[in-house]
């Protein structure tokens, strides 16, 4: 590709979203815009909730009024969020059962001035009145994540720009710019000081984006289907359009059709059929028990919290064992995402997402639906972001929890008797899904029975496309055909959770030690005759240097996050939790590439770091880096290899997949899943589920077994009419008489003690 356009100067400079702007934000945001007069500041219970309407309303003014006196207007806030407690005070307030003085109450503000790449991180004191700014630090050669706002912003000055619309009309024919979408990414450079920057054109200050363009051949129709040779940079604070590259020869530009929406598939496919309801009942209920953000749930204890960044975070994990809440986890949630693509040929050297500094998980969370997204018993909470003028925008539903089966939980049978005991696992599911761009993830948190922790990702959307590359004929060399002319790129997926782990440590995890456990054949030898022994040995890993860690599946590697001060108390052994990680592949872009020196967090599948409040993001603040601490990752924190033994330690957990595109991931992908499991090492006397009652589930039935009638009153109705028929709450029925446990709905009669009174 060629830079052939250029940005031109009759595109009116413009203040803020254009009216279409407006209007599709108004259309597309899941978030709710709350009334922005509003006096006083919300009462919230905890230090930890997130911030209300009110707090954000205060946060933006108190903002304003302080950038006034220093004659600044036109603030643009990217985003606005609660300045968590310090670990410190958080656990100093949570040992006092909550009877001190909680800990100060403030809010941060990432605020975007009007020119330059001049961007003010300022806090708030919301407990003041009226609440007032307490610091406001300018960083020039820095610019936040893209919002909402700025994506659609720029797809508005693409088709503004005159010059960009008369290559439309002359290399593509379209005249009808509603049917143009311009996917907008971050552009690429990652350090204002760099060649990537120079060699991209961005050596003025600016904010800069690169826009990968579709057309449609309807409104409804999928886009990606259609990819045109042409990427557009614009710069969002002057409204430019500053160049753009095409292939030098007209391309085939893909004119198959290829649709997911329900109305085309409709028209186009049809629906298969056969498929009957299977529904999630709790005819008693949940098992867990919300109190604000608190959730308890079969022995589990933890505090929700919400984010413009991270989206959903955890904190205060704990089990009730032995009469207390042992804590497990201080503090858990995603910090990093990298998306390096693998075609190397001009302009997509660029392409690489960096998904949470880009864009944040929670400003691009979903409002959830219920009957789709989320099945059975439902709890949703919401999330609190804000658009750019600091007003408070409300993700309904942002986050799910609910409760699901999960197969067996454990099983035996003595074959000497035929006595059989099993016990069915259940599972706390809290999620929550972001839709970046093409992609959508959704980022699960599972709680066992058995006092084990899950962690999953599931990747869907659509695949971000484009032409075939000049010279490549129908095979592509960086990507997989998936129809006639249309490419879909390798690329990979690399996911980083931060795990501020508490094994059983009321402070927070101050005692902790991580080792590292694989397994290793024996040597033949008079201590293995028989050659087949293997032992699993266990090395500490005492600095950071030494806790740099990928995963191997040949030595069943395993990482254990011990408590040298509890033991237990059977076998003496420090107590632990051990990560699982999966199989992860390398990440393939080169050390020395702008994706592998920014993403150098994925090259390893662990890190250890001792806790600090400065420390939360692994590849840096913001997408485009200044100099000093804003420069700072993962990599500089570890090179100073502190001691981690009993330091407070804070586990990074890298994992992803590689994605080789198929046909059958088009036009909408099945879901990919990925993530790692913690499970209790010798933190329990025994298995933890021993103590779930046996049960049965009166609601199954076997499949071509006649429906037998109620041997007391000879009915047939109570499954072919009422597929619940054994009321698992006391409840009224039509004659006024009330219902026992498990009493028949139609006779009354208690039928426990039958249970195939119901086939």
């Amino acid at each position: 590709m060629l830079p052939i356009g250029s940005g031109h100067d009759d595109v009116e400079p413009k203040q803020g979203p254009s009216r279409m702007v407006s209007q599709l934000l108004q259309l597309l945001n899941p978030a709710t815009k709350l009334p922005s007069a509003v006096s006083a500041v919300g009462h919230c219970d905890h230090p930890l909730d997130p911030l209300t309407a009110e707090e954000v309303n205060a946060t933006s003014d108190a903002c304003k009024a302080y950038a006034a006196k220093l004659g600044i207007q036109g603030l643009r806030f990217n985003a606005i969020a609660l300045e968590e407690p310090t670990k410190a005070d958080l656990l100093q307030y949570e040992a006092s059962k909550m009877q001190i003085e909680a800990p100060q109450r403030l809010s941060t503000a990432i605020i975007q001035l009007p020119t330059g790449d001049s961007v003010v991180e300022a806090m708030v004191d919301l407990q003041v009145e009226p609440p007032a700014v307490i610091s406001w630090d300018q960083t020039d050669g820095i610019q936040p994540m893209v919002t909402l706002d700025d994506c659609l912003e720029a797809e508005d000055i693409c088709k503004g720009d005159k010059g960009f619309q008369q290559l439309l009309r002359d290399r593509y024919d379209i005249t009808d710019l509603a049917s143009v979408a311009c996917d907008p990414w971050y552009y690429g450079g990652r350090y204002r000081d760099t060649k990537d920057a120079s060699e991209m054109g961005m050596t003025e200050p600016g904010r800069y984006i690169q826009c990968f363009v579709y057309v449609r051949a309807s409104p409804d129709d999928n886009f990606y289907a259609h990819p045109l040779d042409v990427v557009v940079v614009v710069e969002l604070q002057t409204k430019r359009v500053l160049q753009w590259w095409h292939h030098k020869a007209n391309p085939i530009i893909p004119t198959l059709n290829s649709n997911f929406h329900t109305k085309l598939v409709d028209q186009e496919r049809g629906w298969r059929t056969g498929l009957k309801p299977l529904n999630v009942v709790q005819p008693e209920g949940p098992s867990f028990t919300v109190d604000g953000n608190m959730v308890s749930w079969q022995k589990w204890s933890m505090r929700v919290s919400f984010n413009y960044r991270e989206g959903l975070v955890l904190h205060t994990v704990g089990y009730e064992d032995g009469g207390r809440v042992r804590p497990i986890m201080h503090r858990g949630s995603m910090v990093e995402i990298i998306v390096p693509y693998g075609d190397p040929r001009h302009p997509f050297q660029h392409k690489c997402a960096f998904d949470v500094m880009d864009y944040g998980l929670g400003a691009t969370a979903n409002s959830l639906e219920l009957g789709c997204d989320c099945v059975g018993h439902i709890k949703y909470f919401d999330g609190m972001v804000n658009n750019a003028k600091g007003e408070p925008m409300i993700i309904k539903k942002a986050v799910c929890m609910h409760e699901e089966d999960y197969g067996t939980l454990w099983k035996h049978t003595e074959y000497r008797t035929g006595h059989s005991e099993v016990r069915r696992s259940r599972r706390l599911v809290l999620s929550f899904i972001s839709t970046i761009a093409n992609y959508e993830y959704g980022f699960y948190w599972y709680f066992y029975q058995d006092g084990s922790i899950q962690y999953e990702v599931k990747l869907t959307g659509c695949l971000s496309t484009s032409v075939m590359s000049e010279g490549e004929g129908m095979d592509p060399t960086h990507g997989t055909l998936i129809a006639p002319h249309l490419n879909a790129q390798l690329h990979q997926h690399y996911f980083c959770v931060r795990l501020d782990m508490a094994v059983d440590d009321p402070d927070g995890g101050a005692a902790l030690t991580v080792t590292e456990v694989n397994c290793e054949p024996e040597p033949l030898g008079p201590e293995n005759p028989h050659a087949i022994g293997f032992c699993a040995k266990e090395t500490e890993l005492t600095h950071e240097l030494a806790a740099i860690r990928n995963a191997n599946a040949e030595s069943s590697r395993i990482w254990k996050i011990k408590n040298e001060s509890v033991r237990n108390r059977l076998t003496g052994a420090p107590v632990a939790y051990k990560l699982m990680p999966a199989a992860t592949p390398p990440m393939y872009a080169h050390p020395s590439s702008s994706h592998g020196r920014r993403g150098i967090f994925a090259a390893k599948h662990l890190w250890v770091t001792p806790h600090s409040e400065e420390e939360r993001w692994p590849a840096g603040m913001f997408p485009l880096q200044g100099p000093g601490e804003y420069s700072r990752g993962i990599v500089e924190w570890t090179q100073q290899d502190r001691n981690l033994v009993e330091a407070d330690c804070v586990i990074w957990h890298s994992f992803g997949v590689t994605h080789i595109p198929r046909i059958e991931d088009w036009p909408v992908m099945p879901a990919e899943h990925v993530g790692f499991f913690l499970k209790p090492f010798g933190f329990f006397d025994a298995n933890p589920s021993l103590d779930i009652p046996v049960g049965r589930n009166m609601s199954s039935r076997e499949h071509g077994v006649p429906i037998a009638a109620c041997p007391s009153c000879g009915s047939k109705t109570h499954t072919s009419k009422n597929p619940h028929p054994m009321m698992h709450i006391k409840s009224t029925d039509h004659g006024g008489r009330q219902l026992t446990h498990q009493d028949c709905t139609v006779c009354g009669t208690n039928h426990s003690g039958n249970p195939h009174s119901r086939l």
